[in-house]
């Protein structure tokens, strides 16, 4: 395993749709591997492949609502069902100590394979809905600064307010 830069707004890989992945093999495992690492070392809950710089539909998050914390891997991830919306601070790895308001729902599902090639679905409140929304997103090129309602000072975070970095 090994840690992988992350790229940071203004990078063009950012803005690029993802393609999806064919092949489960030795390959996709090392991204996966290098991804959870990534993720681990960053602080973050959630990170998709372009982040690292690969085009491909990857996503690793943490799934902080089961107990222990779990590391998700997604491969090809949609979401298929929300519910609910409730306005929270975001963050995200990409664009490092910014934070602002968004909507995002309560409540999602998403239908993803694992690293072998297997379909499954997976539920998630709060947080891990969110995080499914913003990574996903991640995958066709948008970042969570597209959906920013109010942006929120850093240091106001750091004085109560609680932010949900990516």
């Amino acid at each position: 395993m090994a840690l992988r830069k992350i790229l940071t707004e203004g990078d063009e890989q950012l803005l690029k749709h993802s393609r999806k992945v064919e092949k489960f093999d030795a390959r996709l495992h090392t991204l996966l591997d290098d991804m959870r690492e990534t993720l681990e070392n960053s602080g973050g809950v959630g990170l998709a492949a372009p982040q690292v710089g690969v085009l491909r539909r990857v996503v690793v998050l943490l799934d902080v609502n089961t107990e222990p914390e779990e590391m998700v891997e997604l491969v090809n991830p949609e979401v298929i069902e929300t519910r609910g919306a409730e306005r929270v601070v975001e963050g995200c790895l990409s664009v490092p100590g910014v934070y602002g308001y968004v909507t995002r729902p309560t409540w999602a599902k998403i239908r993803a394979q694992d690293r072998d090639g297997n379909w499954f679905e997976r539920e998630g409140e709060g947080i891990v809905a969110q995080c499914f929304c913003h990574e996903t997103e991640h995958l066709d090129g948008h970042l969570f600064t597209e959906k920013v309602e109010e942006y929120v000072d850093p240091e106001d975070l750091q004085q109560g307010d609680e932010g949900d970095a990516e």
